[in-house]
């Protein structure tokens, strides 16, 4: 019991390292997405290119796109977890003999 609360201890440092250490080290670097790299360099090639679609919303600030993005990734997450434990009860009950 001790060793299994030591390991998700070692692994949620593990995490928050991996999250943390990269902000704390490169103070002035831009952690752009993949978006305004790939606009980047479609202009760099094409400068004549027109888009395809116009977004039909802007959200009015970086923070709003960023929070709807993670609100996006949490429900996605959500369901995934939410399908997957279904799926592992079920086999665990179908595996027990019960119906």
């Amino acid at each position: 019991m001790k060793q299994s609360i030591l390991k998700n201890l070692l692994l949620a440092t593990l995490v928050i390292a991996l999250a943390v250490v990269p902000l704390m080290t490169l103070k002035h670097a831009a952690f752009g997405g993949a978006e305004g790299l790939a606009e980047e360099a479609i202009t760099e090639l094409y400068p004549g290119y027109k888009q395809w679609f116009a977004p039909f919303w802007e959200p009015p600030s970086g923070e709003i796109e960023s929070l709807l993005f993670a609100l996006q990734a949490a429900l996605g997450a959500g369901v995934l977890g939410y399908g997957l434990g279904f799926l592992r009860g079920k086999g665990q009950s179908a595996g027990a003999g019960q119906p």
